[in-house]
C-alpha cells in the first residue's frame, strides 16, 4: 500500500507540461510523479533532469540507457523502477529476447561485450557502497567515450533519486510496467512486491 497515494494530475494544473513529458516515453504519468506534486518545484527540477539524462540526442543508445537503469535499480532493489525501465526499453526497441535475458547479460549472446561491460558498471556504481574499480573504470573507458561514460553515470545517478523516492513512497506500480516486467523477467523472480495493489 502507497505510503502517500498519487494524487490526481488536475492537483496541479501548471505542472500538465511535465505531466505531459511522460506520455512520450511511458505512454502515463508515473506515480512516483504524481505523488512528487506535493511540491511542484521537485516535479520541475525532475522532469528538467530526466529530459536531460535521457536525451534523445545523446551518444548512448535510448534503450541500453534503460537497461542501464534497471540494472542500477535492481542493484537497489526498487522493483518500481525495474518495471518502468524495462518498460521504456521495450518502448525505445529492445527486444523481448534481449529483455528476458538481462539479468544474465553476462552470458546471453543478446549482449555483446561493450554492453556487458556498461551493465557491470551500472551494477557497481548503484552498489552500496560504491563497487566501481580503477580496473573496472579501465576497462569501461577501453570501450565508451568519456561523453558516453558521463551519460551511462547519469543514468545510475538519476536512478538512485528515483529507486530512494519509490521504495520509501511504495508507489503503486501502474498496469502496463507491471505486466511487461512480470512478461520478461517474471519468471526470473521479479514481482511488484510493496508495489503491487
Amino acid at each position: 500500500m502507497s505510503r502517500l497515494p498519487p494524487l490526481p494530475p488536475e492537483t496541479t494544473p501548471e505542472l500538465q507540461p511535465h505531466f505531459d513529458f511522460f506520455l512520450g516515453t511511458l505512454g502515463f504519468t508515473p506515480n512516483s510523479v504524481l505523488t512528487m506534486q506535493r511540491k511542484p518545484r521537485l516535479v520541475q527540477a525532475f522532469a528538467q533532469l530526466n529530459a536531460a539524462v535521457m536525451d534523445p540526442a545523446g551518444e548512448v543508445d535510448l534503450g541500453f540507457r534503460r537497461l542501464v537503469g534497471h540494472l542500477a535499480s535492481k542493484a537497489a532493489g526498487c522493483l518500481y523502477c525495474q518495471a518502468h525501465t524495462l518498460l521504456g526499453a521495450a518502448n525505445f526497441g529492445v527486444s523481448e529476447a534481449k529483455l528476458a535475458d538481462l539479468w544474465s547479460y553476462a552470458h546471453s549472446p543478446h549482449y555483446s561485450p561493450r554492453e556487458r561491460v556498461a551493465l557491470d558498471f551500472a551494477l557497481a556504481a548503484a552498489a552500496q557502497p560504491n563497487a566501481v574499480t580503477e580496473a573496472q573504470f579501465a576497462e569501461l573507458r577501453a570501450h565508451w567515450s568519456e561523453g558516453e561514460i558521463v551519460e551511462l553515470l547519469g543514468v545510475v545517478a538519476m536512478f538512485g533519486f528515483l529507486n530512494r523516492w519509490n521504495d520509501t513512497m511504495a508507489t503503486p506500480l501502474e498496469p502496463v510496467p507491471t505486466e511487461v516486467a512480470q512478461r520478461t523477467v517474471g519468471a526470473h523472480g521479479w514481482s511488484p512486491g510493496k508495489h503491487g495493489g
